[in-house]
Order: structure tokens, then C-alpha cells, then sequence
């Protein structure tokens, strides 16, 4: 299976991934060309080799009417000395004389003109980019992006727009983006959403994100790292901190990684074709990069998170996998949850528990995880961390599996996710869970009427 694995062991943000992603082309001087030509208004890409730590890789600087940030600009992290990758707050709270209170190390996720102006053939000036509508309209009306892609890029921008309303209570018709809505953060997400398209991976996985650490000076005060709308982006996916100060994953990186990454976790076996370095502006201790490898993998792993994608399998629609098992008489039910927890942000395929009758008449629980066969040895070492057992069983099963793929739908109540999934002669689809959950709370609807109203805005979509 086609595979691109990022390793985002230094954060991830816009240009760090449109870099890594761009050495993995054969001809990446063409592709920029190719950008250049998309007309996004006053943008400029430049592709520069970067040496970070004795490696070279590739560093994108997105000029925006000639402008670029200081290299020497940075809000230096409390006592620390080390200055901050990003700023991580974007809403914009409409305030039309604004002082920046912040700038950052990846210099095209800072916006150069808060009122950014343009003209359009059409006559149609000082046209503004900072909310989901302005954003769409640049997107379908003056990028010429396949329609695809346009799907792609609004995804994206929805999912911020979700992470920002929920942070600062704000309807999500009400945002005003601040960095994000600038052109130079449009030419990131842009760029990442062309490059996945012409890179047509199966699957794109990813390691756990380290995010950094301490405290980053926002608009709207000193926030800890992770800031609120990237911690929300990156709600259910493994993230850790260290020894290094300041943010290292940006709103921007983080919500191209949560649309695309199907799996967070270790790197699976791959045969590696092509490898990239995306490189930051700043100089830390360690590679402050993004590393992606493109490669084959053997295991059919599902699909990419945000495109619909199919997930090929093994032959007959078959493949193997491991089953552990321990048997737990002395674990409360917040300690098993929290087990389940982390088993499956590690890379569980799943987990569930069996109540089960134990030696002495003692009431117990059967812990059961589903793995790949190559993370067994690391799925043991969690359960034997996590729960309480002295002996964990396995066994090798083969299981049929239908293809799976996931489409990202852009609807009057936000992003909502559909999955598909066909074989052997059967095909179903539905919606995610959380979104619809999501629709529900908003519209104080039960989960089914929810489900309906959705269903409903979905046939009015289609009609002519």
C-alpha cells in the first residue's frame, strides 16, 4: 500500500509539511512553478534549501505582496530565551485597529495586513479573506483548484473554524480568522492539499506530535502550549511535550494533520522510495523539521483521514491480525477506560472488555486488544504498563474486511464526515459519530433526528 508516514517529532506547521511533502516529487522545481501559477492574490513561493543540524532539506517562504517576516522576530517563551514557532491564536475578535502583539519562527503563518486589499477583473475591491465565506470564495472563485481540492482546502479551513468556536464561543458563522485567514496561511493549506493529491498516497499515518512546551504570548494573553484552538484540534491524537520551550505545532500544522492522518503511532514496516525534510525557520538543539517517507507497506490500514480514499487489502479482502487478552480482577472501571485510552491512541485496532467469572468466584474482566502482528511486542509492553495483569495471551487470527474510505462533506452544519464501506457483495455508509453528535448538541437534537436533518440537507444538496 501506497504509504506516507510524517514523522512530526520536532510539531508540525504549514510550510514544514508543504516542504517535506515537496522533496518527496521527482521534479519539485516544477511543482512550485505550478503553485506560482494558481493566482493566489500577491503570493509568491520560493523553495530554498535548509540546513538544520548538519541536514539539508528544503525551507518554503510564501512572499505576500513583496512582505515576509523578520527572521529575527519571535516572542521570546517566559524565562526561557527561546522564542516561539507559532502563535497558535487566530480569532480575530474584529478589532479594525490592531497591534500585533505576536510574531513567529514559521514566518507564513503571520498575517502582514490585518486589512488585506485586493482587485479582481471584476472590479471587486477591498474583498477580505478572514471568515469561512471570504475564504471560499478566494478558493472556488480565483484559485482555479480542482474541485477536489477546493473540498480539501475548505475541510481544512472548517475544522479550524470548529477548534475556534469552541474555544473562544463564538458561532462558527462568526469567525473572523486572524493569521489563518491571510494569504500566506491559505498558500500553506493549499500547497499541502495540491501536494496529497499529486503524491496520491493510500494512507498517510504520522508519529505522535510534540507540541512543545511552557507558555506563548497570544492576542489574547499568555496561554499555555499547547494554545486552546490547536490543543483542540488535536483532541484524541497522541501529542507530548519535552525538554524544548515554546510551540512547535501551529493551528495551521495541526489541523492539516488531524484532515489527512488516518493513525498516529509508531512507523509501520516500509519499503521507503523517497524521503523529505521540511524545514522551520528556527535553530533548536535537535532537526526542527518535518520528516515524510513515502513507501509501501504490506498491511491494508484503512484510509487517510480526510479525503476519500480506499483502503486496499490483502488478498480475498483477508488479513492477519494479533489478539492479546489478560484477565483483570483488581482494576476499577476508570483505570480499564483509561488502559482502553491509550492502547488505542499507541495504534490498537481495537479494544474491548468481557465481564468473565475468575478463580475464587471472584467477578472479573477479560481485556481483549486487536494489533497489527509487527505491534504486538509494543501493545504488550502497554497492557502489562497499564493494567494490572502478571501474563498477557496472544494469538494470530485472520479476519475478512470490507474497504473502507471516509468523505469529507462541507454542509450548512460544518464538516461532516461520511464513510463508506464496501466487499463481498455488500455496501454500506454512514456518518461519523462525532459529527452528527456534534449537530445534535448545536441544534438540541436527539442523535437520531439529527442523523435525519443531515439526511435531509444531504437530498436538498443534490437536487437540481
Amino acid at each position: 500500500m501506497k504509504t506516507i508516514y510524517l514523522d512530526c517529532s520536532m510539531g508540525a506547521a504549514g510550510d514544514m509539511l508543504t516542504a517535506a511533502l515537496l522533496e518527496l516529487l521527482p521534479d519539485p522545481a516544477c511543482f512550485v512553478e505550478k503553485l506560482n501559477r494558481l493566482g493566489i492574490p500577491g503570493v509568491e513561493y520560493r523553495a530554498e534549501p535548509s540546513v538544520k543540524c548538519g541536514i539539508t532539506g528544503t525551507h518554503m517562504r510564501v512572499i505576500v505582496h513583496g512582505l515576509e517576516e523578520e527572521p529575527g522576530a519571535g516572542i521570546e517563551h517566559q524565562g526561557s530565551g527561546i522564542k516561539d514557532q507559532g502563535s497558535g491564536d487566530y480569532l480575530h475578535q474584529h478589532v479594525h485597529h490592531h497591534e500585533h502583539e505576536h510574531e513567529h519562527e514559521h514566518e507564513h503563518e503571520h498575517e502582514y495586513a490585518h486589512e488585506h486589499t485586493h482587485e479582481h477583473d471584476h472590479g471587486h475591491h477591498h474583498h477580505h479573506h478572514n471568515d469561512l465565506h471570504g475564504i471560499g470564495h478566494l478558493v472556488r472563485d480565483h484559485m482555479g483548484l480542482p474541485e477536489a481540492v477546493q473540498k480539501d482546502v475548505l475541510a481544512v479551513y472548517g475544522l479550524i473554524a470548529q477548534a475556534e468556536s469552541k474555544v473562544h464561543g463564538v458561532p462558527v458563522e462568526e469567525i473572523h480568522f486572524h493569521e489563518v485567514g491571510t494569504m500566506d496561511a491559505v498558500a500553506d493549506v493549499t500547497a499541502v492539499c495540491l501536494l496529497m493529491r499529486e503524491l496520491s498516497p493510500e494512507q498517510v499515518l504520522a508519529s505522535p506530535v510534540h507540541v512543545g512546551a511552557g507558555q506563548v504570548r497570544c492576542a489574547h494573553g499568555v496561554m499555555p502550549v499547547p494554545a486552546p484552538a490547536t490543543a483542540e484540534l488535536l483532541k484524541d491524537v497522541p501529542i507530548y511535550g519535552g525538554a524544548i520551550q515554546g510551540e512547535l505545532c501551529t493551528p495551521t500544522g495541526a489541523a492539516l494533520l488531524r484532515y489527512f492522518v488516518k493513525r498516529f503511532g509508531p512507523m509501520p514496516p516500509l519499503r521507503i522510495r523517497a524521503l523529505g525534510y521540511g524545514m522551520g525557520k528556527k535553530d533548536f538543539p535537535a532537526t526542527n523539521c518535518v520528516r515524510a517517507l513515502l513507501g509501501e507497506t504490506e498491511e491494508g490500514l484503512g484510509h487517510s483521514g480526510g479525503r476519500s480514499m480506499s483502503a486496499p487489502t490483502a488478498e480475498n479482502g483477508a488479513d492477519k491480525v494479533v489478539e492479546l487478552a489478560c484477565n483483570l480482577d483488581d482494576m476499577s472501571g476508570e483505570a480499564l477506560g483509561f488502559a482502553a485510552e491509550r492502547l488505542l491512541e499507541a495504534g490498537a485496532l481495537d479494544v474491548w472488555t468481557q465481564a468473565i467469572g475468575m478463580k475464587k468466584s471472584r467477578p472479573g474482566v477479560m481485556f481483549s486488544v486487536l494489533c497489527k502482528p509487527e505491534d504486538r511486542d509494543a501493545m504488550t509492553s502497554l497492557l502489562f504498563r497499564y493494567t494490572t495483569t502478571l501474563g498477557v495471551r496472544s494469538c494470530v487470527k485472520q479476519r475478512s474486511v470490507l474497504d473502507r474510505s471516509i468523505e469529507t462533506r462541507q454542509t450548512a452544519f460544518g464538516p461532516l464526515r461520511l464513510k463508506r464501506a464496501s466487499g463481498f457483495g455488500v455496501k454500506r455508509e454512514k456518518y461519523e459519530y462525532e459529527d452528527l453528535a456534534r449537530i445534535a448538541k448545536e441544534q438540541g437534537l436527539s442523535l437520531d433526528a439529527a442523523r435525519e436533518l443531515v439526511r435531509e440537507a444531504m437530498i436538498n444538496l443534490e437536487e437540481p
